[in-house]
């Protein structure tokens, strides 16, 4: 199982990842460990915004790119309300993620 997260930093800015693990992710991130990203080692990771899941790398790495894509305002949107997943993404790509209760 593959998970792709959003988390606020410090700066009110957010960040975009991918794990198979999302409690030692979040150790790393919160931590800053060697082991966390470069964003969040210099900008702390605040909250875990949310959270999907979905099968494979292959599919939650195209999931982190759109995410990526979006403005701001649409990934705070996407954050309140997972009901405009489709509407961002498309239906046929909805189907492929599931939100995961944070």
């Amino acid at each position: 199982m593959y998970y792709i997260y959003i988390l606020k930093c410090e700066g009110d800015l957010l960040y975009t990842g991918i794990t198979t693990d999302v409690s030692r992710r979040m150790d790393e991130h919160f931590g800053r460990t060697e082991k966390c990203a470069r964003f969040t080692r210099s900008h702390k990771a605040v909250a875990l915004e949310a959270l999907w899941s979905c099968e494979n790398r292959s599919i939650a790495s195209k999931l982190e790119y759109r995410i990526k894509q979006l403005s701001k305002p649409q990934k705070l949107a996407l954050i309140a309300d997972n009901d405009l997943f489709p509407k961002l993404f498309g239906s046929d790509m909805a189907e492929l993620y599931r939100r995961e209760t944070i």
